[in-house]
C-alpha cells in the first residue's frame, strides 16, 4: 500500500531528529516495528528510529538519541477533535494522524513493513 497523510509532527518540525528532546520527528526510511492497541493516544505503531546512523548523529552531538517514536491517533477521550489536530504540531518528534487514519493503518500495516517519513 502506497498512502500519504498529512500528520502533526513535534513542535520543532523542521529538520531531521538529532536527539532526544530536540522536538523533531525523524525523517528517512524506518519499518513499523510494534503495535499497540492500547495507547494513551487512540493506538499507535511502533518506528524503528534510531537506526545506526543516528546513534552515530547523537553521540557525534554528545547527545542522548531517545526513540519511542510512534504513529499515533489522538490523545484518549480527545478524538473529537479530528482533524482539527491538524493545526498545529503539537507532539514530542511522534507523528500524529486522526483516529480512523490510525485505524485504518493499525489493520493494514504489519510489524516489519518500511515506511518513509517526508515531513
Amino acid at each position: 500500500m502506497i498512502k500519504t497523510y498529512q500528520i502533526s509532527l513535534g513542535d520543532s518540525p523542521v529538520g531531521h531528529k538529532a536527539y532526544e528532546g530536540d522536538e523533531k520527528t525523524p525523517e528517512g526510511l524506518y519499518t513499523i516495528n510494534a503495535k499497540n492497541a492500547f495507547s494513551g493516544y487512540h493506538k499507535n505503531l511502533g518506528v524503528s528510529y534510531p537506526n545506526s546512523k543516528d546513534i552515530a548523529h547523537a553521540k557525534l552531538l554528545g547527545k542522548p538519541v531517545g526513540g519511542d517514536i510512534k504513529i499515533h491517533g489522538i490523545r484518549n477521550n480527545f478524538g473529537f477533535i479530528g482533524k482539527f489536530q491538524r493545526f498545529s504540531d503539537w507532539t514530542n518528534g511522534c507523528m500524529a494522524l486522526t483516529n480512523s487514519e490510525v485505524d485504518e493503518l493499525y489493520a493494514t500495516v504489519k510489524i516489519g513493513t518500511k515506511i518513509e517519513i517526508r515531513p
